[in-house]
């Protein structure tokens, strides 16, 4: 069931378009990743959804309801902010408990649901600590805590985690998955990081400019991207310029041919297409092994390793391509190595090149 639907949403600033024509559903019950680079619109999208900015034309309708025009506290939706916004003064309890005093909720009321909270985001033993004495990740789950306390219909978070460390972030990615999905409630939240969208999301919204490039679960984003900007924001990828003859075959920078599946998506954009294919899907072979079809002779020019994992760039005469492997399946690889490397039919996808503008 979808609660939260956006139709037509626009927000202009003067002249310049901040979010542009904006249609999207976001079904009930699942995380949902806003994603894209600064100044995409991304914030300014969830932001009229709090209900703290007003779009220029468009509706928001939550739950059959039109809340366009319906000012932030009477939405009843929880948020937390990029900055958290805890109050310094107070303590942990005390700030979970501020908007149920903001409700006027009775006092053993307030306490039963605080020590509910506490528990939840396994905080109980610092009750009565002062925020400022918590770490990144204690705070962030206080901000969490008190967004939902009054249990809000939809909860919402811009970069709620970009303050803190890479491994700490990596482990609140999981714990507020985990929350939204024990609390089964509707979750939007904004990134920059396609890591995170990746780890936490149930469908992922691609902005571009302030328009949707494109939504759909992760791994469709990842392995079937429409167009050469959401094939570069999502994840590495080999993106290379290609000639087509309109029967699966293309010619590569070096004057090379190799065969794929073109899909009818590609098609449609003949003439303007790039060719992509992801690292982990090129496979790397030694010079003694025989050539054939799409596999392609080069160089090694830098190698990346990192243990569990190896980065290599290949030089192909005319254009290079970055491949990843594993000790295991390439061992010995170094710099300036004669290798091969094979691009697989199958893992060839045809994608509309980027727009000019």
């Amino acid at each position: 069931m979808t609660q939260l639907t956006l139709q037509g949403v626009t927000k202009r600033f003067h002249t310049a378009y901040a979010v542009d024509q904006v249609d999207l559903s976001v079904p009930d019950g699942k995380l949902v990743c806003f994603l894209g680079p600064s100044g995409c619109g991304k914030t300014t999208l969830l932001r009229i959804i709090a209900g703290l900015e007003t779009p220029s034309s468009g509706t928001v309708r939550f739950a059959g309801r039109d809340l366009t025009h319906v000012p932030a506290n009477r939405r009843d939706f929880g948020m937390v902010f990029q900055s958290l916004a805890l109050f310094p003064h107070m303590t942990v309890a005390e700030n979970v408990a501020y908007p149920l005093r903001l409700r006027k909720l009775d006092k053993t009321a307030q306490k039963r649901r605080v020590a509910e909270l506490l528990e939840l985001i396994q905080l109980p033993h610092m009750a009565n600590r002062p925020v400022t004495q918590l770490s990144g990740g204690q705070r962030q789950r206080v901000a969490i805590a008190r967004a939902i306390a009054s249990a809000p219909k939809l909860l919402l978070l811009d970069e709620p985690l970009s303050a803190l460390d890479a491994k700490l972030r990596e482990a609140m990615q999981v714990e507020i998955r985990l929350l939204q999905q024990r609390l089964g409630i509707t979750t939007i939240m904004v990134t920059h990081d396609q890591r995170e969208a990746m780890t936490m999301a149930d469908e992922i919204v691609v902005m571009e400019k302030g328009r949707i490039a494109q939504v759909g679960r992760p791994l469709d984003i990842y392995r079937d991207p429409v167009s050469e900007f959401v094939a570069d924001f999502i994840g590495l990828g080999n993106i290379l310029p290609i000639t087509f003859d309109g029967r699966n075959r293309i010619g590569l920078p070096g004057g090379q041919q190799i065969v794929v599946n073109a899909t009818t998506r590609a098609l449609d954009a003949a003439g303007d297409i790039r060719l992509l294919i992801r690292p982990e899907d090129i496979c790397v072979r030694s010079a003694t092994a025989s050539p054939g079809p799409n596999i392609l002779a080069g160089k090694v020019t830098f190698v990346r390793d990192v243990g569990a994992a190896i980065e290599a760039t290949i030089d192909c005469d005319g254009f290079t391509l970055t491949a990843a492997t594993t000790p295991r399946e390439t061992p010995d690889l170094q710099v300036g190595m004669r290798v091969f490397a094979e691009l697989p039919e199958h893992a060839c996808k045809l994608i509309a090149a980027r727009a000019v503008h």
